[in-house]
C-alpha cells in the first residue's frame, strides 16, 4: 500500500515522458513528399501556371505543415497575382515558424510597401538590418522598394478617400 502512490507517479511520468519524445521526428526535418509537391509548385510558379502551382503548394503544406519553404513559395504567388494583402499573410506564417527569415522580412515588407503600408515595411528594414551582421541583398532590396514608394495609382486611390480639412469660414 504504501508503495502504490510512488509507482503510479513514476507510471504516469514514464507515460508522458515517452508520449511527448514520440510527438517529434528526428531532427525536425520537412517530409521529402512535402518537398516534392513544393518543388513541383516552384516550377509551376516558374512557367506562370499559378493554379496548378497554387494546388502543389498547398497539397505540400497539407502533408507536412511546418514547410516553411512552401509557404513562402505560395507567398510569391500571391505576390505575382498583385494579391499583397495574402502575401503579408502568409510570409506571416514563415515568420511564425522562424522569425528570422530575412527572406520572408524582405518578402513580407515589399508586399506592405505595395499595399501602402510604408511605415509597417520600415519596421521589418530595421529587423533585417538587426539580423544581418554585414551587408544582405535583402536588405538592398527592401530599402529599394521602400525609397521607391508604393505604386502611383495606389497613391491617388489614397489620395481621393482623404476627406478635405474643413472650411473654418463656413458654420457647420
Amino acid at each position: 500500500m504504501r508503495l502504490l502512490p510512488v509507482s503510479i507517479a513514476l507510471g504516469l511520468g514514464f507515460a508522458t515522458m515517452s508520449t511527448s519524445v514520440s510527438s517529434q521526428r528526428a531532427d525536425d526535418q520537412i517530409a521529402p513528399l512535402s518537398v516534392d509537391y513544393q518543388r513541383r509548385g516552384e516550377a509551376l510558379t516558374a512557367s506562370r501556371q499559378f493554379p496548378a502551382a497554387i494546388d502543389a503548394l498547398e497539397t505540400a503544406l497539407v502533408v507536412d505543415p511546418r514547410n516553411r519553404g512552401a509557404y513562402s513559395s505560395l507567398a510569391r504567388v500571391a505576390y505575382a497575382q498583385g494579391l499583397y494583402g495574402k502575401a503579408i499573410k502568409l510570409y506571416g506564417e514563415v515568420l511564425a515558424i522562424e522569425p528570422n527569415d530575412l527572406a520572408a522580412l524582405a518578402g513580407q515588407g515589399e508586399a506592405m510597401v505595395q499595399r501602402g503600408a510604408v511605415e509597417r515595411a520600415r519596421v521589418n528594414l530595421d529587423r533585417i538590418r538587426k539580423l544581418c551582421t554585414s551587408s544582405c541583398p535583402q536588405e538592398a532590396l527592401l530599402t529599394g522598394v521602400i525609397a521607391k514608394g508604393p505604386p502611383p495609382a495606389l497613391l491617388a486611390a489614397q489620395a481621393r478617400l482623404v476627406p478635405p480639412p474643413p472650411n473654418p469660414s463656413k458654420p457647420q
